[in-house]
Parts: C-alpha cells; structure tokens; sequence
C-alpha cells in the first residue's frame, strides 16, 4: 500500500535545519519520507535516520529509500528515539525533525478509522496496535469521556457528546465511524452543525488518546533536544493548539536562564540558556503552499538551536 504523503512547509523545514551534509539527522515521523527525501539530498556522507510506527510507513520509506545508503529506518515512536538511536550507536546527532500529528495517508485511507467522512471500523491507531477508538467509547466512564473530549478536541459541547455516547452504546455497541459520527452530530445544536462537520473535534480528542500524542510530544521533545550536539537544531510542526502549545512551552524552557527573583542582586542559581530560538514567532504556510495543499493550513514550524551541552 502506498503512503501519500504532501510534507508541509518543506522549503522551510530544511533550511531550518541548517543541514552539514556529512551530519546526522533523525526524522522522527517519517511518513511517506517527503521530509526524509529532502534531508537526504542534503547529505554526502552524513546519516538520516528516520522513524515511524506506523507500519505503512516504515515499508513505504523502506521501499523509497532501498538504494541510499545515507538512511537508516526504524520502526518506533519518536518518544523512543534516544534508546532506538542507541541501540545502533547514535548518542549525538545534528538536527531533529518531527511533524506532529495524523498523515495525509492516514487519513485518506478509510479502514485507518480516522475520518468521519466514510464508513469504517472505528480504529485511529497510528502504530496499527494497542486500544482502538471504538474500544475507548464502548467501555470508558461518561465522565471520563467528556474529560478527553473536553481536554484533547476544546469541544465545549463535550458532555452532552459523552452522554449520547454513552446512551447509544446502551443499545449496541459503536462500532464504526459514521456511527459514531451521526451520534455526536445528534447531540449538539443545530446552528453547530452549520459550522463545519460538529465531529471534528471529538475524532481529534479520540484520536489523541487513543495513540497518547501529547504525552509521546513532551517526552519526544526532551529527548529529540537532549540528543542534540551544540549548534545542533530541532524542527517541530504542529496542526492544532494544543501541540503548538507544548512545543512552545518546551523550547521556552529549553531557552531559559537565570531563574532568580529579580530583587537578587547577582545569580545564584547558575542556569544558562541551553539554546536559542531560530524564529520567535511560529513559521506558517505562505500563499502558494496554501493554495496546493489544504492541510497545510494550520502548520506552525517552531525551530531552535542548542547552544550549551547538557548538564
């Protein structure tokens, strides 16, 4: 099966990273390789290594990517990626990208279960194991529910969704998502529903938990940066606010020096800023990546530098 894939924000991406040829990349969400390919026609005799867990993709880049000698593939998370580096004798390495969240193949490919536009099994797993969505709204607490709806879609209508969930699993088990669809379009308001499809965001909030993405972004983060020789960089794009919020939080820290109450006359807590920011605000898509690429349209590409080896 081939994995379609249009890598947003391309042009900006690679020179983000400012590529040494003869350097070491990581991918961490490699997808169909639009962004490994590119990183790749950077190197000489550098290394990219590029990670998935989602088993479409490993084959797919495996495929694309057979006769570079320049690339390593992996199987994982990117959450991971410090021991999966390891493991094959990487402890530093140039620059990290990761591009957060679902992949065009992932959802244009209906049995993936991600889209509420045509009928599927309700799955959303991106590593193609583990809990599925249909299991999360068939067995979790109505409250429970509403907290994940809530928290990971800032759906406001999370609790009457949560208990027309609830009421219809009652009476049979939800199984796919135009079931799961027409449930949640039934328990909002009219004047919602005119204002683009009223599942969206539940599907996201599933989707999150479901493969745990906000918890693999922090700890990815921390580890992508942590990898990280000086002068280095990690690249990260993000779709929603949440993401965004987290990678901004993180680079922020990442950026932070002295943490002493401004009243002290001289530092004590001896903390340097162990990198800098390469764009204080967010790079977005321009008029032309706009016009050929819907998706690309809430992309936000945060990039930093390390400047001061770990502590």
């Amino acid at each position: 099966m081939s994995f379609s894939h249009i890598p947003v924000l391309l042009d900006e991406t690679i020179e983000g990273l400012n590529i040494n040829p003869n350097g070491i990349y990581v991918d961490g969400t490699a997808g169909g390789g639009g962004h490994s390919a590119a990183i790749l026609g950077k190197l000489t005799d550098g290394k990219l290594v590029s990670i998935d867990q989602d088993p479409d993709a490993i084959r797919t880049v495996k495929q694309r990517f057979r006769d570079n000698p320049n690339s390593i593939i992996i199987k994982g998370n990117f959450s991971n990626m410090k021991s999966l580096l390891a493991e094959r004798g990487i402890r530093r390495v140039d620059g990290v990208l990761l591009d957060i969240g679902v992949s065009s193949h992932q959802l244009d490919t209906a049995e993936r279960g991600f889209s509420f536009h045509e009928d599927a099994p309700l799955d959303m797993r991106m590593s193609q194991s583990g809990t599925t969505a249909a299991q999360l709204v068939n067995t979790l607490p109505q409250r429970e529910l509403s907290r994940i709806i809530y928290t990971y879609g800032e759906e406001k209508f999370a609790d009457s969704i949560s208990k027309a969930i609830v009421k219809s699993r009652q009476e049979a088990p939800i199984e796919t998502t135009l079931q799961l669809a027409e449930i949640i379009k039934s328990s909002v308001p009219e004047r919602v529903r005119r204002n683009g499809h009223p599942a969206r965001k539940t599907f996201q909030a599933l989707r999150i938990e479901v493969n745990h993405e906000l918890e693999a972004l922090e700890k990815g983060l921390s580890e992508a940066f942590e990898l990280l020789s000086v002068g280095g960089r990690l690249a990260v794009i993000t779709f929603h606010s949440l993401e965004d919020r987290i990678v901004k939080q993180a680079m922020a820290g990442f950026c932070q020096g002295c943490t002493c109450p401004p009243d002290f006359p001289v530092c004590v807590c001896g903390k340097h800023p162990r990198a800098k920011l390469i764009n204080r605000k967010p790079i977005v898509a321009n008029s032309t990546e706009l016009s050929d690429n819907v998706r690309s349209r809430s992309a936000k590409l945060r990039i930093c530098e390390k400047i001061l080896e770990n502590s």
